[in-house]
């Protein structure tokens, strides 16, 4: 993202906007006609500050049908969390910024037990996640780097869980 405040929603089928109490942003929409039978488009909030990988997966994630508002850090993710209440956050740990992947958990833990998909290449995740007491329905980690079909599948199995 050239701006690192922007959001981006990424849904098959349309567009619109972003709005945060400090300004309004603009959102850019990827569509795919793949998957416009589903019944019930689930809200997936995507937190991953390489902008590349952060596109990669809201295409992806939008072709399987779901409509994804991606951040690129902290502060937005917040903001967007609170306007959005997702169905699934997916965070990277190592974001850049004054707001750590950890400071955005504890403030979404703060008012829902929303299911949290952690991303990143440190090993200490897992012993970190044991001792929050989280059960893998409401959160898991994914090390990177991950092939974008087990991206898919963990997404999967944890909206299922939280049903």
């Amino acid at each position: 993202m050239a701006d690192k405040d922007a959001a981006q929603q990424t849904q098959p089928g349309g567009g619109g906007t972003f709005n945060n109490a400090s300004a309004v942003r603009h959102v850019f929409a990827y569509t795919t006609d793949t998957h416009k039978e589903l019944p019930v488009l689930r809200r997936i909030l995507l937190v991953e500050d390489d902008t590349s990988l952060a596109q990669l997966e809201a295409n992806i994630l939008a072709a399987h049908g779901y409509n994804v508002v991606t951040a690129a850090d902290g502060e937005v993710a917040i903001s967007a969390f609170q306007q959005t209440l997702p169905d699934i956050v997916l965070l990277d740990l190592d974001l850049a910024g004054p707001l750590s992947g950890w400071d955005v958990l504890q403030v979404v833990r703060r008012s829902s037990q929303v299911p949290v998909l952690l991303t990143s290449a440190e090993s200490s995740v897992r012993r970190h996640i044991r001792n929050r007491g989280e059960s893998r329905g409401t959160l898991d980690h994914l090390p990177k780097p991950y092939p974008m079909q087990t991206l898919l599948k963990r997404v999967e199995r944890m909206l299922a869980l939280a049903q």
